[in-house]
């Protein structure tokens, strides 16, 4: 498979590393936690090649460059945000999966008259709504990580992703239930986010569509045919 070309934008705070593919109705990006625009590689070339794809590094990861010493989901959705409107782009879908799904819930929140359709695979608005085994997985990650660090390791962004991970996105039911843009919401049946906690942000939303991808987890779930054939009915319809 071809590789696309790194770009980059330069804004106030960060040198935004992106990627973009393709002709037609635009359409951006947003990676998980501790992933890159790589990871949508094959969504720009196969699965959405009629749209002007655009998948960024969100702050803190890929090839994009800022100083921070902890990372917060608002402030990389003002990122997206911000790249945005620093290309012009005044309408554009979303796709966001794990922590690019909490990314572009805050972005329907932010600016809906931008963000005109929202698909969050995966997503989560409090750390609480992760399964507890994955809770339990990602606080032993980091506590080693941590232990690590005071021995000198150089894991600082690796470990701000990871507590990421166990902090509330800032997003509350009040700003769920003030939406306006159309939102589609896809989990998986064996997801780490907990079916409770997906189906609570989805009923705050009006209008809101959430469905369920069986066969399938947290990790397998953006490349499954049902949960890009879904995808592309929704950005086309």
């Amino acid at each position: 498979m071809s590789k696309l070309k790194t770009e980059f934008l330069q804004l106030e705070d960060i040198r935004i590393s992106y990627a973009q593919h393709g002709e037609g109705s635009n359409l951006l990006l947003l990676h998980g936690n501790s992933g890159s625009k790589e990871f949508f590689s094959r969504y720009q070339m196969d699965y959405f090649r009629n749209f002007h794809s655009i998948a960024l590094d969100n702050r803190g990861h890929g090839k994009s460059r800022s100083k921070e010493d902890k990372l917060s989901y608002e402030q990389q959705s003002l990122d997206a945000l911000n790249f945005c409107k620093a290309k012009g782009i005044t309408k554009t879908s979303v796709i966001g999966y794990s922590d690019g799904g909490n990314l572009a819930l805050w972005l329907a929140v932010k600016a809906p008259e931008i963000f005109t359709k929202v698909v969050a695979i995966s997503p989560n608005t409090l750390a609480s709504g992760t399964t507890e085994k994955s809770i339990t997985a990602i606080q032993k990650v980091v506590g080693t990580m941590k232990r690590l660090r005071k021995f000198g390791f150089p894991n600082k962004k690796l470990l701000m992703r990871f507590e990421l991970m166990l902090t509330d996105t800032g997003i509350t039911d009040a700003d769920l239930q003030g939406i306006k843009t159309n939102i589609m919401i896809l989990y998986a049946e064996k997801d780490m986010i907990t079916e409770e906690h997906i189906l609570q942000i989805s009923s705050q939303i009006p209008g809101g569509q959430v469905k369920k991808i069986f066969a399938c987890n947290h990790l397998s779930i953006p490349f499954q045919s049902e949960t890009i054939q879904v995808m592309q009915n929704y950005l086309i319809g």
